[in-house]
């Protein structure tokens, strides 16, 4: 009999974990001994967070990310064709969103393997709902381009569906975060309004929905910091 892949919700960041993730979640990803992750170093340690005497030595880990072949990822779903259950993790919070791990929950739905999604938060999805823009028609765009003519193009194009009543949601490496904002804040009308949802779910939270004139006067500083945009 096989098993099931458990798609395994961690923190977006802080010590705090009983806050966001639901005691059932955390019960079931104790009971778990595989697991296919974008990380190991912070797999291991969120582990060791949510139970100080987690077995990571008898635990075996697969590496999922944008270097890792199809091949080895047919080989990370052996433990369970063989029955064993199998714990998919992610940096983004919930996996397969913005994340590598939906190659390895395609090529399970190919096999006949059960996926389990577990509860837990997605930034992406916590900026949305928080921003009072359309939650009923929307487009998470990830990450737009670095070159800034490019960057400026995209956020035109992002501008005009915004503008046909889809909200447009995206993101930035934090250190880019501020050059993003002000590429925005240049490029964008005044009238299009901007969601800046910044550390969902840490002490640092703050998410705010203006229009861009209204940016212009207020630039927050956003270095370092963990920001989802929504825009319409």
């Amino acid at each position: 009999m096989k098993g099931r892949i458990y798609l395994i919700p961690v923190t977006l960041g802080g010590d705090d974990f009983l806050k966001v993730i639901p005691e059932k979640v955390i019960g079931i990803t104790r009971l778990l001994r595989h697991f296919v992750v974008e990380d190991l170093r912070s797999a291991r340690r969120y582990l060791r967070l949510i139970d100080k005497e987690f077995p990571i030595n008898d635990s075996v880990f697969f590496e999922l990310n944008e270097h890792t072949g199809e091949s080895d990822i047919a080989h990370y779903l052996e433990p369970v064709i063989n029955g064993s259950d199998l714990g998919v993790m992610s940096e983004a919070g919930l996996p397969c969103i913005a994340d590598p791990g939906a190659r390895i929950i395609a090529l399970a739905h190919e096999k006949n393997i059960t996926v389990t999604p577990l509860s837990g938060p997605s930034s992406i999805i916590l900026a949305l709902i928080s921003s009072g823009l359309n939650g009923q028609n929307f487009t998470f765009n990830g990450y737009l381009p670095v070159k800034p003519a490019e960057r400026s193009a995209k956020l035109r194009e992002l501008e005009k569906r915004a503008e046909d009543g889809y909200a447009q949601i995206f993101m930035e490496t934090p250190y880019r975060n501020q050059k993003m904002l002000e590429t925005i804040i240049t490029t964008c009308r005044n009238e299009t309004k901007l969601c800046i949802a910044t550390d969902i779910t840490l002490q640092s939270e703050s998410i705010k929905t203006m229009r861009i004139s209204e940016w212009k006067r207020n630039m927050p500083s956003l270095t370092d910091r963990l920001v989802i945009f929504v825009m319409q």
